[in-house]
């Protein structure tokens, strides 16, 4: 079983910036790309970043293009989602998920295997 736990939401200002952590337990971490999701209340779960299993290729939604960076350290199991710049529209959960062997270019929520139970960012105007 994979299991995937988030961590680093909170409460800020516009404009203010959050890194989110995304741990991945019994795994081989590196088979897996990652990527970021998020739901706000009563909108679809929308794409936000991937990156590949190597950590050589990245995706991101345009709506947060030049915002956001996504990142992994294979060697802690970890992946990482920094936001800078946030906008009140960035108000979500946040999810990670696993593909097993995919790719960065993956946006739809099918393509992954495994999912954790988000964390909430909020970002006030």
């Amino acid at each position: 079983q994979v299991q995937l736990v988030e961590s680093g939401g909170g409460l800020v200002q516009a404009g203010g910036s959050l890194r989110l952590s995304c741990a991945a337990s019994r795994v081989t971490f590196s088979r897996y790309a990652m990527g970021w999701f998020r739901q706000a209340p009563g909108k679809e779960r929308e794409f936000v970043a991937a990156i590949s299993g190597s950590g050589a290729s990245t995706n991101f939604a345009d709506s947060v293009k030049g915002r956001f960076t996504i990142s992994r350290d294979n060697a802690k199991n970890t992946v990482y989602l920094q936001m800078n710049s946030l906008k009140p529209e960035d108000t979500a959960v946040y999810l990670c998920a696993a593909a097993y062997y995919g790719l960065a270019t993956m946006q739809e929520v099918q393509y992954y295997d495994y999912w954790g139970q988000g964390t909430q960012v909020t970002v006030s105007s």
